[in-house]
This record gives structure tokens, sequence and C-alpha cells, in this order.
């Protein structure tokens, strides 16, 4: 018995050594073993040896999207690999810090690191390109995840499988990045949030990158649901959202809040003061649904998502002109008064050719002068696709490769232009056209790709994409695979910029980087929207009506305990400053006056001018001109609703305490004041007025008492100008300047 003991003890013994040894002899891998360690060095970053320009001499692809290219750099010269004598390679010492390293240290000489490195150079250093296997997917477990207070942490693990079967546990190996500062995530994987709220962890490993939202709940103890009656399916999923999060929604907002927001989201206008208080004084409990389809049907409701359009298509007067800018206006306005479909007007866009006088969509094409610049406005516009990024690389964060980049450019050549007449004074400036233009097709291809010098092959985008047939017209076959029904992630796209509009936050945000390492925030919502703005024919007052008809649009801006904090789960309104036009026509119309812009004398309201020149391109504007240009009317450079800036800068607290537009406003013969003072209103009276016309509601007793005295401080001809003291003050208050 003690013989077989000792002859399978040392069986085991010999075995377990012939397994090591065979261990320590397997082939390192460069595809899949070392170019790992390349990115979890960061060595491959932009920050790095992956910028354009490389670090030090030593130049990488990005992201480590070109091994073979990046083998070529580490073997260049021999001191970063030296075979003859490999611990002294420099790819070993430098990130060690055995000798001079900007980057710092990487790795110690302990690490598997170095040690998979050292016996891949002493296996002689070799790129296993076509023997090595393909990673094939990458998994992150778990998924998706929900934590509560106290637990703070979550370990996740990396699996790769590759194209030969193999799994592999890769959670050392792979990088990590958080879409926020809410957490830290250790290179190991570990999760700690810093305090509670939602999180994306995008993990990357070679050529895979996937996208894991982690929650953290706060402790709430005795949290009780206050039980929100939905209205409809919006509100069901926002509400089991916050449920879950153990977060309340607010109280819906006053009649006197709603008729505000609704006018200044829907039609860009504010109510009248006999508007506002009629709608507040209705009894009927219909009335925010009834309101809502009456601002529907208003002018100013096609006027105002004109202008949002306009901004989107890039309509200004230095390249469009005057006459096309006011064509393309007037077809977007026709558009959105008919109740076009947002498929209808996608698709006239992008087959539109011919006089972008006579038909004005053909300007389009016009704004866009080359074809990487058609490619990259479509796919943000109408796929929610940021592809400048795989222009130069594969793109880090989305699937595009560079292939599909230049493929999807090359749909767009052929495009040229025959300029009918051009009578810019500028000769000199190319970019400037004054005259009619026609959009035509043309069979000559001149655009190539710059890495082959020669033209590519046109193809949609993506591999599951439609193969173009070259008998029939290209944007023909473009627009209906855009706008067809089997492309889900349109509808999303354009419900989710609707739903920005309204909300003030995109499902999706950015509004138009639609990636998977950029989910959305409900995403469910998302897709019913998608699935109700298909299935009623892309209509734009129908998803209006259904977002203002909900509970969670209606929201109170007001927080609660639970809710303070949240900024992206629409637990609450959000409070935003009015854009650029509709607060200077809100300033005009309080004070009864109307705006006055240089390039169109015949419009008064800002929101319906149909170009951009005045704000930018003239030498001497008006100052109603200047003030849109400070705050945020963008100059429709770019295919991009982040153009537009409402952000709030001292610049613009100048203008509004003591600009010239508002003091000009102010201090007009005629304006409302001087009709309050002219007719037989009492100080409270006149006072009411001034409030229900700013803000539309009427002051409090606090207010009303301290500003009947400062009237009353100020007799005979000093009346107006302590009326003139009461609506700057109203003009510069909160409640005036954001939409809330």
């Amino acid at each position: 018995m003690e013989s077989h003991f000792r002859v399978y003890w040392c069986l085991g013994i010999l075995l377990l050594s012939s397994y090591l040894t065979s261990a320590q002899e397997t082939t390192v891998s460069f595809r899949n073993d070392i170019m790992p360690i390349l990115s979890r060095g960061g060595c491959n970053t932009g920050g790095c040896h992956g910028h354009r320009d490389g670090k030090g001499e030593l130049r990488f692809s990005l992201w480590g999207e070109k091994p073979g290219e990046d083998h070529k750099a580490l073997l260049e010269g021999a001191r970063r690999v030296k075979l003859s004598s490999p611990a002294a390679s420099w790819i070993l010492r430098k990130p060690t810090l055995q000798m001079k390293h900007e980057g710092k240290e990487r790795f110690n000489l302990e690490s598997p690191e170095y040690s998979l490195l050292l016996r891949w150079i002493e296996q002689g250093a070799v790129d296993d390109y076509g023997g090595a296997a393909r990673l094939r997917s990458l998994q992150v477990t778990p998924d998706s995840a929900i934590l509560s207070e106290p637990q703070r942490s979550l370990q996740l693990k990396v699996w790769a499988t590759f194209e030969d079967g193999e799994r592999r546990d890769v959670t050392y190996w792979a990088t990590y990045s958080l879409s926020n500062l809410l957490a830290e995530i250790d290179p190991k994987g570990k999760v700690t949030f810093l305090k509670p709220g939602e999180t994306t962890v995008l993990t990357r490993y070679l050529n895979e990158h996937v996208s894991t939202r982690i929650t953290l709940l706060p402790e709430r103890p005795g949290f009780a649901w206050n039980d929100p009656v939905p209205v409809n399916y919006i509100d069901e999923h926002i509400f089991a959202k916050l449920r879950r999060l153990r977060m309340n929604p607010s109280g819906l907002c006053d009649d006197a809040t709603f008729v505000r927001r609704a006018f200044l989201d829907i039609i860009g206008t504010l109510p009248t003061a006999a508007e506002a208080r009629s709608f507040v004084a209705d009894p009927a409990k219909d009335k925010r649904e009834t309101l809502i389809k009456q601002l529907l049907l208003r002018p100013e409701y096609s006027q105002f998502w004109a202008l949002k359009w306009s901004d989107l298509l890039r309509n200004e007067e230095k390249v469009l002109d005057r006459t096309g800018v006011e064509a393309f206006h007037g077809w977007m306005r026709e558009s959105f008064d008919k109740g076009k479909g947002i498929d209808q007007f996608v698709r006239e866009l992008l087959t539109a050719r011919g006089s972008t006088y006579n038909n004005p969509p053909a300007n389009y094409y016009r704004a866009l002068r080359n074809p990487t610049d058609r490619s990259e406005a479509t796919a943000q516009l109408f796929l929610g696709a940021r592809l400048r990024c795989a222009k130069c690389h594969n793109h880090p964060f989305d699937r595009w490769t560079q292939d599909e980049y230049y493929k999807f450019a090359a749909l767009f050549d052929g495009i040229d232009y025959k300029v009918i007449e051009n009578k810019r004074r500028d000769k000199f400036d190319k970019n400037t056209f004054v005259g009619e233009q026609e959009v035509q097709l043309v069979p000559e291809r001149k655009f190539k790709d710059p890495r082959s010098k020669k033209p590519p092959e046109p193809g949609l985008l993506g591999s599951e994409a439609v193969a173009l047939n070259a008998e029939q017209d290209r944007f023909e076959q473009l627009a209906d695979w855009i706008t067809g029904p089997s492309n889900t992630l349109f509808a999303m796209v354009q419900v989710n910029r609707i739903w920005y509009n309204l909300m003030g936050r995109g499902l999706v945000n950015p509004v138009d980087d639609f990636r998977p390492t950029n989910p959305a925030s409900h995403p469910r919502l998302l897709r019913a929207l998608a699935r109700d703005f298909s299935d009623h024919g892309y209509d734009l007052r129908h998803i209006i009506l259904r977002i203002t008809s909900s509970r969670s649009y209606q929201l109170s801006t007001e927080t609660n305990s639970t809710n303070v904090r949240d900024s992206e789960n629409y637990a609450r309104a959000s409070m935003t400053r009015l854009p650029a036009e509709v607060l200077l026509d809100a300033a005009h119309s309080t004070l009864g006056q109307s705006g006055k812009f240089k390039q169109y004398k015949n419009i008064k309201r800002a929101i319906a001018l149909p170009g951009v020149k005045g704000a930018f391109l003239e030498n001497n504007p008006h100052h109603d001109d200047r003030f849109l240009h400070l705050f945020g009317k963008p100059p429709r450079l770019l295919n991009s609703d982040a153009e537009r800036l409402n952000e709030i800068s001292l610049a613009q607290a100048f203008e509004m305490t003591s600009g010239e537009t508002l003091s000009h406003l102010i201090q007009a013969k005629g304006n409302l004041l001087d009709q309050l003072l002219s007719g037989k209103l009492t100080d409270k009276e006149i006072l009411a007025e001034l409030y229900w016309t700013a803000i539309n509601r009427p002051p409090t007793t606090e207010e009303q008492e301290g500003l009947l005295q400062h009237i009353a401080d100020r007799p005979g001809s000093g009346r107006r100008g302590a009326l003139e003291d009461i609506s700057w003050a109203l003009l510069n208050s909160k409640e005036f300047l954001f939409r809330h």
C-alpha cells in the first residue's frame, strides 16, 4: 500500500512539473496578451503614445486599433525590444522606472505585465497575426446592478470569448472608465461609489467595449412611495424607475406655472396677461390638454420649430444667401404648419436637388459643400452617430471603423453645384455665395480615401445595412434606409430630440450621441416613444401632445427630500434659461414693444427670424441683434443641438442690468408703462398687470405691500420711474429669465 502511494505521489509530482513547464513555455500572443498590456498601462491612449504625433519618438495606434503597426513601432531600432538581452529592453525598463520615463511607473518587476512582456521578447517578440484567435465577444458581469447603502462597492468580472472557443477571465487585463464622478473604479474592476446615484462603466478589452450601468440607492429609512397617478405610459416608465431609486417625484406645478411653461416650450412665446388669467380661472378639468392642442395650431408653433431645425440644418446667409435662407425657412415653417411627418421631411432633404430657390430642401446640400460634411451631418442628425472620430482612426467609443466612415462619405460623392450667379462682394472669399445655385448629381467621383488614394466603394452605415443597388438612385435608397420602418434608430433619435426640447435633458445625453457606451437613462421609455412616433406617422404634434400631457412633464421644479440631487431621472421639472430669441421676445412683449432687426426689418419677433446675419455677419448690428448673439443664438456652422449655448455669463448679467436693449424697452415712449399710467387704474391694478404680463402670476402679499409703498414714495412724475424700477426687477428675476 505504501509503495503504491509513493508511485502515485511521484507520478503526481511529474505531472505537475510537466504542467508547469508547459505553462511556462506557452507561446505569448502579441495580439491577445501584449496588446492588452499597452492598453492597461495607458500607453496607447490619446494622452500618451496613442496621440497622433506619438510621444518620445514612439507612436502607437489609438487604443491598439492597428496591432501590426504597433508591433512594427516596438521593433524599430534595437532599443525598445532587445532580443539579445530581453531584460534590457526599454519596453521593460521605462515602465518600471529602471530608466527615466515621462509616463511614470506603469507596472513593477513582479507584475504579470513584466513577466509576459519578458517572456514574449525571450520567445522572439513575434507578431502572431493570422495565428492568434480573434476576440468574438466581451461580457461583463453583472451587466447592470442596483446597490443599496451601506454597500458602496461592486467587483466586476470580465470574460472574453475567442473564435477558437476559449473563454478567458480578463478582468485584470481590461481597462475601465466612468461616465461621471459619482464613483471610482480601480484597475482591477472594483467600483466604489462616493455618493448615491447612477454611473456607467465603460469596459474595454482589445477591440471590444461594453457599458454597464450601476446604481447606488441612498439609505432612506422609512421611505414611503407617494404613489402618483400616471397619466400615460411615459409616467409609468418614469415613476417605475423613481420608485426603484427610492425617489419621490415632486408634485404637479400650479396652473400659472403650467400655462407659462406650455407657451414657452411649445410656441416659444409668453402668454399675455389675459391668456394667463383666463387659463388660471378656468374650472375645466381637462384645460391643460385643451391648451396644448390650441397651442399646436397657432402660427407661432411652426415658427418656433422651424427656428430649431434652421439651427440644425445650417440655415445661414453666408453659404445659402438671404434668398435661400428665407426659402429654406419658409419650407420648414410650412412643413410643420401642415403636419408633414418627420420621416417625409427628412426624405425630402436627403433626395433634394435642383434650384435652391425653387426647391428649398436642396439647401441641405448647398450648406454642406463636401462628402465628409454631408455624411457626418446626415449620420449625426438622423442616426445619432458622431462619425468624426472615425475619420482619422476607428471610433474609440463606438462601433464605426475608418472603412465604414469612408464608404458612407463616398455615398455623398457626385453632388455638385451649378452656380447660376454669384454676386458676392469679396471676390476672394470662396466660402460666400450670393445667388442661385442648382444641386446636381454628376457621374465623376472625386472623393478619395486618404489611406489608399482611391475612391471608396459607396455604402450605408453598419454591417447590417442593405447593399446599395447601382441601378437605382443612391439618395432614394439612403432615404428608404434611414426613414424606413426597420430602422428604429431614426425614430429614437428624433423623439429624443423632441424630449430634450420639452424636458430639458435628452433620454440619451448628449442628444445626438447614440452609442452603446452612452446608454439611455430610460431605454424602455425611449423605445416606447419611438414606436408611438412611428405608429402615428412621425407626427410632431402627436408626440408633443403625448409628452406635455404626461404628469412627468407637468411636475413642479420644487424639490423634496428625496429628489433634491436628481438631475437625470425627471423626478422634478428642469429649470433652464430661456433661449435667446424667446427671451428677447418675452422682454419686448412684456413692455408692449416689437423687435427691430437690421437684416429683417419686416419681422417683429425673434423666433420668426429666418437667418443669423444680423447677429453674426453685420458690421453694425441693431442692439436686438447683439442681444441674440450674446445670449447664445448659434451662428449655424454645425449640424448639432450643442451649438446653441444656454449658459449664463457675466456679460449677460451686465446686459440685463444696464444694457441698451432693456433700457430702450423700459424707457420707450408709448410702452406698456405709459399705457397703464394713461388709464384710470390704481397702483394695485397696475402692479398686478405688470406681474401677470411679465411672469404670469399675481404678486404675493409681501411683494404687493413692498412695491406699492415704493410707488407711493414717488408720487407725480416720479410714478413712472417707480414702475420702471419694478419692470427692471421683473425682467431680471429668475422667474422671468428661466423656464420653470
